[in-house]
């Protein structure tokens, strides 16, 4: 994801602003090393396709991964070569903050090694901060406005949605991409048909994959854990359905078997002991309900009918998915009855193919910046 220009000089004189990649011209530069960092659990589907694609170019790609949620385990599941550097400090904000600090110090030595061209990320602070004050080019893909940026952590280079306004970006270097984030990804998706079998579940039942909200994040609004809560009570006591529960790390795990232990008795409430693929799971799901944003872009990238039970404030791309009838928000508990269809999916109701841009745009993006830093030195 980068940005670059169809005419220097111009761009010189005028920002980037809200111009797409396709009005801008594309070099390709060999032996180039792009640094990402995989910094949480979405980072590692959605780098994927961008990483075949950047090395099928020519550039040399090298990773760094976080030891927090999934992301090693699915880094590795996925045939990853990666550094795994620095770990979660949890939700206080002194540890957050000694723990963005410490990180960026451990980061050091992989950077002052591999030498980087570029530090790409989809929100990794440490790395942005490490990369800032060692004059390394950053890049930072962003879908979510409301996001807070720590001192020094600002990206040069940002590339948000085409529905993201540009007078909502702190960056003054802005590129658009087309679609959501997750077309980057679910063009890829291969159905995994023993997916069912592993969890103890079959193509009979009626699967409702529900994600709890993130409780350690700073936009967190504790009226997703009471949606979430009504949500799941609800389920059970109203329909036959089996919950797939997909905590966002063990310390949640733990807080809602010790706050719910009614939940957990019945058999219809799973909890998967490892890392699954998330979108061959939304993929074989009747209904998704999520507390945060990525899965339930996920599920409206699959056409499965997804409801948002997130009550920080709205970015502008859940708000377009919600204008297009593709991304039911839950507000209330009243909302629940009455939004949430508890109804099995056809099974002819899957993924059709169209066309998705997002993936071309980003990389023909991070060609045209990194030949323009090469440019200027």
């Amino acid at each position: 994801f980068v940005v670059g220009w169809s005419d220097c000089k111009a761009d010189c004189q005028n920002p980037v602003g809200s111009r797409t990649p396709g009005s801008l011209r594309r070099i390709t530069l060999k032996s180039q090393v792009i640094w990402i960092d995989l910094d949480n659990t979405p980072h590692v589907p959605f780098f994927i396709p961008i990483i075949a694609e950047l090395t099928r170019r020519g550039y040399r790609v090298v990773l760094t991964a976080r030891d927090a949620f999934q992301v090693c385990e699915l880094a590795t599941q996925s045939g990853l070569a990666y550094t795994k550097i620095g770990h979660h400090y949890g939700k206080h904000l002194s540890f957050k903050v000694f723990g963005w600090l410490w990180r960026s110090a451990q980061l050091l030595p992989f950077a002052l090694k591999e030498k980087p061209d570029l530090a790409l990320s989809h929100g990794a602070r440490s790395q942005l901060l490490l990369a800032n004050l060692l004059r390394i080019p950053t890049v930072l893909i962003m879908d979510y406005e409301h996001a807070r940026t720590p001192p020094f952590c600002r990206p040069k280079w940002e590339i948000v949605p085409d529905v993201i306004s540009s007078d909502d970006v702190p960056c003054k270097r802005v590129l658009k991409y087309a679609g959501i984030k997750e077309d980057v990804y679910a063009e890829t998706l291969q159905p995994a048909p023993g997916l069912l079998e592993t969890l103890g579940l079959s193509e009979t039942d009626l699967i409702v994959t529900v994600r709890p909200p993130a409780t350690e994040a700073h936009y967190h609004n504790a009226e997703s854990e009471i949606l979430l809560a009504w949500l799941i009570d609800w389920i059970l006591s109203e329909s036959e359905a089996k919950i797939v529960l997909l905590p966002r790390n063990r310390r949640q795990t733990d807080d809602l078997k010790e706050q719910h232990p009614e939940w957990f008795g019945g058999g219809r409430l799973i909890i998967p002991q490892h890392a699954v693929d998330g979108m061959n799971l939304l993929w074989h799901s009747d209904v998704v309900v999520s507390g945060g944003g990525t899965m339930n872009r996920e599920a409206a990238a699959l056409g499965v009918p997804v409801h948002s039970i997130f009550r920080g404030p709205l970015g502008a791309v859940d708000r377009s998915l919600s204008a297009q009838g593709r991304l039911s928000i839950i507000k209330s508990v009243s909302d629940i009855p009455k939004k949430v269809a508890l109804v099995k999916r056809p099974s002819s109701d899957r993924l059709k193919p169209q066309q998705r841009k997002a993936l071309s745009d980003i990389v023909s993006s991070l060609d045209a910046i990194l030949a323009e830093e090469r440019r200027k030195g």
